[in-house]
């Protein structure tokens, strides 16, 4: 992903509390506290400080989050990553070195599902 599909970024030194619901891609590398909700890309760089609850197509997560995340499409936790909260998705990766508290509930994606007749 290049700095130019990335539609919105709140910066180091920014701290938001509220709701953020947005289209496209969005990086916070601030601190966030309350609610996001996208069909598109979050992603939480390094120095991130997030308590929300989270749902999202993708989420990438670099720093902290407190709170439950649901991902429809994926959920990657990347190192030196600490999350805390319930996670749902079809698709995990937790890399080495990242830390993760809670339960995880993972079930196949949405196009995948068929319906029972």
């Amino acid at each position: 992903m290049t700095g130019e599909d990335i539609t919105t970024i709140l910066g180091k030194g920014s701290n938001f509390d509220g709701k953020l619901t947005f289209e496209g891609t969005v990086r916070i590398d601030g601190r966030f506290s309350g609610e996001i909700r996208t069909d598109g890309t979050l992603i939480l760089g390094e120095s991130a400080e997030v308590e929300a609850n989270i749902r999202a197509a993708t989420v990438v997560v670099q720093g902290r989050v407190r709170g439950d995340v649901t991902a429809s499409e994926s959920l990657t936790i990347q190192a030196p990553a600490r999350v805390q909260g319930n996670l749902t998705t079809p698709n995990l990766m937790i890399e080495k070195g990242s830390f993760f508290e809670g339960h995880c509930t993972m079930s196949e994606p949405a196009a995948a599902i068929e319906p029972s007749t």
